[in-house]
């Protein structure tokens, strides 16, 4: 499965790029997150409920980041396993500045097995473009409210 993703950020790359590193705004923006540990530099374990479809299952996942670029890109790993099946993927995260505007383009790429294989190809990308939506907003929500926390405080 090929997921072709991009979202719009009103802030600037050097921002964004901070907080998508961010190990405190990943467990926050990873919807149905319920664990995440960071294991070693860049590679860190999370416990996610995920619902695609008529499946809700919780995996155990194994995420890596490396090949970063400050700040324009970086290359994800990913590779789980729960009840209903397998995923093992990748994401390359490019990141473009517009102004003040930046907009991140996410090229995935995953295999799915077990019963998340059987939900096919429109259900699946369908449910990876909802959880990249939920991610990416989370992340803005975060950091605006960081920026507006740190106004406010006089910070």
């Amino acid at each position: 499965m090929k997921i072709n993703y991009e979202y719009t950020f009103g802030l600037p790359r050097n921002i964004v790029w901070k907080y998508l590193m961010d190990k405190v705004v990943l467990r926050k923006a990873i919807p149905g997150c319920r664990t995440f540990v960071e294991r070693s530099k860049g590679v860190y374990e999370a416990e996610v409920e995920i619902s695609i479809g008529p499946l809700q299952d919780v995996f155990t996942l194994e995420i890596r980041i490396d090949h970063l670029k400050p700040p324009s890109s970086y290359r994800m790993y990913m590779k789980g396993k729960g009840n209903v099946g397998e995923i093992n993927g990748t994401a390359d995260m490019l990141l473009q500045e517009l102004g003040s505007s930046t907009i991140v383009n996410c090229l995935a790429e995953a295999q799915v097995s077990g019963a998340l294989a059987l939900l096919g190809q429109r259900i699946l990308e369908s449910g990876a473009k909802k959880i990249l939506d939920s991610f990416f907003q989370t992340v803005e929500k975060e950091i605006k409210g960081t920026i507006y926390q740190t106004r406010k405080s006089g910070r």
